[in-house]
């Protein structure tokens, strides 16, 4: 009996995946639950596994090609594995460096590895479960004194910079694939910036009384919750606070009809790497301060091993991007289109402010928000991170705003 391999149901903001890579080929044996082939899309990688055993009989898209949900993959011969175990082939005397197909590594360093010529199980992950980039090109570095580089091979076309000789291998130059997802990502920013009247509009916040209470509460908050009490949890709930007075803010605009949205699926842009992805805490108004941070944790840690699931990344009310985590003093953010506002967070520093008449150092962050002056005026942004301002800056406030 046939079995066929077919791309899983997508989220409703994903609409097609690509093959990155085909796990199995043809003739292989295939065990229940055996991963078959890994799905890139443009938020996170899927794994499509085997629903029976048998043995891969075709494969109808090879690694590269452009999938929907629903699409065969390929077909699972289930009588052949049912009447006689396929024999394997023998292993090749090079077996110790053959590369197994369980290895588990990131696309980008799957592609970095191809095109050097490196045999991906030969590489150790640094974190002992998957290899990144940062191994791929740590190991490349240590191979590259018994590696002689090629001689660059003129090219016959004519020179097209001044003049100067142009090689079609540069040993200078390196020239890679942009991955689907940052593919991706670069086309949603582009919509975004052309499908929004964006503006920007900037505020700065005293962070002294947050600070003493996470100094305060750290330790007894850390052994209660088994996690930090981070500024995230604070900024989520003084967001909530002034969607709440501003309801614009966490609307979107459906055609000629502005929908708001009366619930709070606030979305945390981490930094991953292949790009940066958005996942959303659900019904953040309705979670606690140790609630939003174990979320938070749950998903950097999922992020950093690849395990986010595509059910984190749909929707999303509002979002809340930290580049003060990588030192940023200063941005602005892009709005996370359908949404209409975006929160930039910013590095915490001591500067001299005037406080009753007197110049006192203070640690202070600059907030950024952008958003689309379609449907929001200058006075309601202005006023929603003013809002935002007053609960950070008396985060008692929160209990009751938040």
């Amino acid at each position: 009996m046939a079995f066929n391999i077919v791309v899983p149901p997508l989220s409703e903001s994903v609409v097609d995946a690509t093959i990155s890579e085909w796990l199995k080929k043809v003739g292989d044996s295939v065990k229940t639950g055996d991963v078959l082939v890994v799905l890139e899309t443009d938020k996170v990688n899927l794994e499509v596994t085997a629903e029976s055993g048998g043995v891969l009989k075709s494969i109808a898209h090879p690694e590269g090609d452009d999938v929907k949900a629903g699409e065969v993959l390929g077909v699972i011969d289930g009588v052949a594995s049912a009447t006689a175990p396929v024999a394997t082939a023998p292993a090749p005397a090079d077996s110790a460096s053959a590369p197994s197909a369980e290895t588990k590594a990131s696309p980008v360093a799957k592609r970095i590895a191809e095109a050097n010529d490196v045999n991906i199980a030969q590489v150790p992950a640094a974190d002992g479960n998957r290899v990144k980039k940062a191994d791929v090109e740590q190991f490349i570095n240590k191979q590259a004194p018994a590696v002689s580089a090629p001689a660059p091979v003129a090219s016959s076309a004519p020179a097209s910079n001044g003049g100067l000789s142009v090689f079609e291998n540069n040993p200078r130059e390196e020239r890679a694939k942009m991955s689907r997802r940052r593919r991706t990502i670069a086309q949603n920013l582009l919509n975004a910036t052309q499908s929004t009247a964006m503006l920007t509009t900037f505020n700065e916040i005293d962070m002294g009384k947050v600070m003493e209470v996470r100094a305060r509460r750290k330790e007894s908050f850390q052994k209660k919750f088994n996690v930090g009490l981070g500024f995230s949890s604070f900024f989520v709930k003084a967001s909530i606070g002034a969607l709440k007075a501003f309801p614009l803010l966490n609307a979107e605009i459906d055609g000629d009809f502005i929908v708001k949205k009366n619930y709070y699926d606030i979305g945390m842009a981490i930094g991953a790497e292949e790009g940066l992805v958005v996942p959303v805490l659900r019904n953040a108004d309705r979670m606690s301060f140790a609630e939003i941070e174990l979320k938070i944790k749950e998903y950097a840690e999922q992020v950093r091993n690849g395990s986010l699931g595509l059910e984190a990344l749909v929707g999303g009310t509002f979002t809340i991007t930290n580049g003060g985590v990588f030192g940023s003093l200063m941005s602005t953010p892009i709005v996370n289109y359908p949404q209409v506002a975006i929160l930039g967070l910013h590095a915490i520093k001591d500067r001299p402010v005037v406080v009753n008449g007197e110049i006192v150092i203070r640690p202070m962050m600059y907030v950024a928000m952008s958003y689309d002056h379609r449907i929001v005026d200058g006075r309601e942004a202005v006023q929603f991170v003013v809002a935002i301002k007053n609960l950070i800056e008396d985060p008692e406030n929160l209990l009751l705003e938040g």
